[in-house]
């Protein structure tokens, strides 16, 4: 970290505006990009109007929006101020967001278009400022005659410090009640400089953004490490559903891109797998292991030109990724990189590059992290993961408590997850200790395993294993669109097509019941199968939100 003495985020700023000043730094799919030194100039004029608003460093501001060159920006300009930023999730529900502004005691919002109606209800003498972030227009103000003037710069100067608190991130976790993460301007910088072991950036990489740039995951490592290398990134102004994501793809040909498991998982399962199982002769020629590995490279090249060709590093974190898709990318040469982290650890702790992937594996601790695995089994290794390093956040904001539960006297934090390090280091999640399972006999389940082996099934969009009265059971969302689309033609043979489909759920329900419990072991055997007619609800980076079914009787 020798050429970012100062780990604290204006200062990583403006290093890369005096090196790359001309270099293109954040635009829409489709618009001219800005560059570093425009990028600046926008900078301070928000501080310059936060200034008049009279927002001072120690307050909170919030920023709900979708991803757009002005949340990088607006973020920036808050960090620069020594006022605290508090990023917050597009998904939340009203309910969420109305927590998390009263939580914080949020003084001031920038709000995108989109999202506006989210806080229209929300009144509490703490919000003093409504922005709309679009065109930092002011929606509410207690400041008569104050708007925003681009070209204008601070009056004051501030100064912020490498301990100085800069965000407060409010995770939706999958275990319950939201917690305002504390990370301080070295937590942040000191990760994003450290990921920059990992992989190679220059300033002709190009970024194509998806995740919500309010998770610690995408702002760390999909905007700040960026920013600081100069490279340019580009963002999409609509949800990313295939038909904006594929000509967007086309458009930019990135170079880099961060997504979560179920992306890679979905487009495997939906658009490769289909291929190799349209009729018997490719199913067929597809099991045999020689052909196998040729079909998968076969696809892993229709994959690349998909991606837009020049894909040098896909980064999957978030959740662990499925098995049998992880073997299909390392037999398509497909450039996938993993990651593992959490909200509290700014986010990265581990990590490694398309080159270097091991099957399963996290890859080792990130340059400046140590891991260790605590209380190991000694027949498996298995322990709790256990994290230090400059990157492991202060606390949860206001929860004295709840930080004492996760953090040691001497500098651990407790990452709730249970997971081994084989002799290079490399360390490989077995699910959070949390989800475990405890068998009849004392046996550890872990229900990721067996959920995995479901979502290979057929028209299987995703599961859930929870324990019921003692029996593991196996709640499934099936893909209904591809199922209705496979038996239309039964719809003009008299009868009721719903009770035909019902049939036909009941018949997959008993071969996916066998098809389970014949690939895992005796401890991990299914006693039922409960089919969900509505997707699970998630988190943001699309992990299901297992403590609102744990005790779900539906």
């Amino acid at each position: 970290m020798n050429d970012f003495p100062t780990l604290t985020l204006p200062e990583l700023l403006k290093q890369s505006v005096e090196k790359y000043g001309d270099r293109p730094a954040v635009a829409f799919v489709g618009e001219t990009p800005i560059t570093y030194a425009e990028f600046d100039k926008r900078r301070l004029s928000i501080a310059s109007l936060l200034e008049k608003l009279k927002v001072q460093p120690g307050d909170r501001v919030a920023l709900l929006s979708a991803n757009m060159p002005n949340w990088g920006i607006t973020y920036f300009a808050i960090a620069f101020m020594g006022v605290i930023v508090v990023p917050i999730l597009p998904d939340f529900s009203e309910t969420e967001i109305e927590n998390v502004l009263t939580h914080s005691e949020a003084k001031a919002i920038f709000v995108s278009n989109g999202l506006k109606l989210k806080i229209e209800n929300f009144r509490k003498e703490t919000l003093v400022h409504r922005i709309l972030i679009d065109d930092f227009s002011l929606l509410e103000t207690s400041e008569s005659g104050v708007q925003y003037e681009e070209g204008l710069t601070p009056k004051r100067e501030y100064k912020v410090a490498e301990d100085d608190l800069v965000v407060i991130i409010y995770t939706s976790g999958t275990t319950g009640k939201s917690k305002g993460v504390m990370l301080t301007h070295k937590n942040i910088s000191s990760n994003a400089v450290a990921s920059m072991s990992i992989q190679e950036i220059n300033t002709d990489d190009r970024f194509l953004s998806v995740l919500p740039l309010s998770h610690t995951y995408e702002n760390t490592i999909g905007f700040i490490l960026p920013v600081i290398c100069g490279a340019s990134i580009y963002y999409i102004n609509k949800p990313p559903t295939p038909a904006v994501l594929l000509p967007a793809l086309k458009k930019i040909r990135p170079t880099l891109m961060l997504t979560v498991p179920l992306i890679i998982e979905k487009i495997y399962r939906n658009k490769v797998l289909p291929n190799f199982q349209k009729n018997m002769l490719t199913r067929f020629m597809y099991s045999i292991p020689f052909l196998h590995k040729k079909f998968n490279g076969i696809a892993g090249k229709k994959l690349m030109e998909t991606f837009g060709g020049e894909l040098k590093f896909y980064g999957i974190g978030g959740a662990k990724l499925d098995k049998t898709v992880e073997k299909f990318l390392r037999d398509a040469k497909f450039p996938y990189a993993i990651g593992y982290g959490l909200t509290e650890t700014s986010p990265l702790l581990a990590g490694v590059n398309a080159q270097h992937t091991k099957l399963q594996s996290t890859g080792p601790p990130l340059k400046g992290v140590t891991l260790k695995i605590h209380n190991p089994q000694k027949m498996t290794g298995e322990g709790d993961i256990w994290a230090k390093g400059p990157n492991v956040m202060i606390g949860y904001y206001k929860e004295p408590e709840l930080t004492k539960e996760v953090m040691t006297e001497d500098g651990w934090f407790k990452t709730g997850d249970l997971g081994i390090l084989d002799k290079r280091n490399y360390l490989y999640i077995r699910g959070r200790s949390k989800n475990v399972i405890i068998g009849p006999g004392g046996e550890n389940i872990f229900p990721e395993d067996i959920e995995s082996v479901i979502n290979n099934f057929k028209h299987v969009a995703e599961s859930l294993v929870i324990q019921q009265k003692g029996k593991l059971v196996a709640m499934v969302h099936f893909n209904s669109e591809e199922i209705e689309e496979k038996y239309q033609h039964m719809k003009h043979k008299g009868g009721e097509f719903s009770d035909y489909l019902e049939k036909k759920y009941e018949e997959l329900k008993k071969e996916l019941h066998n098809y389970v419990n014949s690939r895992v072991n005796k401890f991990s055997k299914i006693h039922d199968i409960v089919v969900k007619k509505d997707e699970f609800v998630k988190t943001a980076t699309k992990k299901i939100k297992r403590f609102l079914y744990s005790k779900s009787n539906d």
